[in-house]
């Protein structure tokens, strides 16, 4: 590619995107090599994997999320308020749908945004897989917004059971998905009440809290391996959860869960944590090659298989592995996907060739809350997996995190980030009571 100054865009800022759009920006914008773009229909970014703390109180994300106007200004690239709508491939342009104000007045009409590199990085959202009833009455952390929905509800529960009548009556909280989001908010929510218990809400403690964690599979955290799998599941029967597994959900309503095998689950709230899919509004679009859970089927370059000019990284590119399988929807995976198609844009930019991407496994860690944190370390790079829990695994779980700030921030803004989320903790509640 001879352009002078490429437009390059990249859509959506979850961990790949926007690690890829930092990078770019001060290899290439800062030097006015080219013109990048990041688009995405939240104002500010939030490590996915922390949804499960923004939605029991644990984690404050006014102040952990980034807002990506600043963020944009400070690493040389532009930002884009919108949702994707449609991609014109012909004239290599995105198309972007109107902004309304709360009240539904227009606010920005239809933009149509010039490329000529286009970057897929728009990650995923539950996949309900058609059950009836779920999209009425479950919640889907997907999004800062619906972890807010669930911290109200929960709040308001638990406000409800402080000034209950019937000595017997409990908070009923139902998790389909025995995944990673599953598990940690499981154990996340006996962190929250005895949290609450400490702020006077009366009568409120571990035994009024009544969670059942529902999965289809034979175990739960079935991507990992099954001693692991064991060793979580006891953790959480150590708190109080109620664990069902080879369980189907037929149905949802207002009142709970249908099961196939376990009849009705009684619950209050309900969250819906059971798959992936890349947004509905993907399928084939633009004439692109889609899966069947509507994921950009990608070369091992990571080009879209029909047009090499659009790449696809994250939890929306389906990618095959050479051994077999593809590439697992996790943060590690968006973010060896980031390096190697900054890696690859350059390469475009200069005619050299493109590499093709391994993934490399580094292993898995799921945090239990303040209780436990279990997992495997090193993945593919040793024979078998490394096991590790307690202080070390956690240690491990939130250093993943922190790698993630240093890709966006450096080592040295990453430091002082640190040390002004400790003061905080200090001065500040330890859970968000609104």
């Amino acid at each position: 590619m001879t352009l002078s100054q490429p437009k390059i865009i990249v859509v959506g800022g979850g961990a790949g995107g926007l690690e890829l759009a930092t990078r770019l920006g001060r290899k290439l914008g800062r030097k006015k090599r080219a013109h990048i773009t990041l688009v995405d229909r939240n104002p500010s970014h939030l490590w996915k994997p922390l949804l499960h703390e923004v939605a029991t109180g644990s984690l404050d994300d006014g102040v952990d999320a980034i807002s990506y106007l600043a963020h944009a200004r400070h690493n040389a690239f532009n930002f884009q308020l919108g949702s994707l709508t449609n991609i014109d491939r012909e004239n290599k342009k995105i198309v972007l749908g109107e902004l309304h104000d709360k009240h539904g007045e227009l606010l920005v009409p239809l933009r149509e945004l010039e490329y000529d590199i286009l970057v897929m990085a728009l990650g995923s959202t539950s996949n309900d897989f058609g059950t009836p009833g779920v999209k009425e009455h479950c919640i889907f952390l997907d999004n800062p917004h619906q972890a807010h929905r669930f911290h109200d509800e929960m709040l308001n529960l638990f406000l409800r059971y402080s000034v209950r009548d019937n000595a017997e009556e409990k908070v009923n909280i139902a998790i389909v998905g025995g995944g990673a989001t599953g598990v940690e908010l499981s154990a996340e929510l006996y962190n929250a009440v005895e949290q609450l218990t400490s702020y006077g809400f009366k009568g409120l403690d571990t035994d009024a809290l009544n969670v059942t964690l529902v999965e289809a599979g034979e175990r739960i955290l079935p991507a990992l391996p099954a001693r692991i799998s064991g060793a979580a599941h006891q953790e959480l029967n150590k708190l109080g959860v109620n664990v069902l597994t080879k369980t189907m959900v037929t149905s949802a309503d207002v009142d709970g869960l249908n099961t196939k095998e376990d009849g009705k689950i009684h619950a209050d709230l309900m969250v819906w944590a059971a798959g992936i899919k890349a947004p509905d509004f993907m399928k084939d679009i633009a004439g692109l090659e889609t899966n069947r859970i509507n994921q950009l089927v990608v070369k091992p370059t990571l080009q879209t298989t029909l047009d090499d000019l659009i790449f696809a990284i994250g939890d929306c590119a389906s990618c095959a592995k050479p051994e077999g399988g593809f590439v697992p929807p996790r943060a590690q995976s968006a973010h060896q996907m980031a390096s190697l198609c900054y890696d690859n844009i350059l390469a475009m930019m200069k005619d050299k060739p493109l590499k093709d991407y391994i993934y490399k496994d580094h292993g898995s860690l799921v945090s239990l809350s303040r209780f436990s944190t279990v997992g495997s370390l090193m993945g593919n790079l040793m024979r078998g997996d490394m096991m590790v829990e307690g202080r070390i695994a956690r240690f491990v779980y939130i250093s993943l995190y922190r790698m993630h700030q240093i890709a966006l921030h450096g080592y040295i803004k990453t430091g002082l980030m640190m040390l002004v989320g400790s003061i905080n903790r200090i001065i500040r509640p330890k859970l968000k009571l609104h």
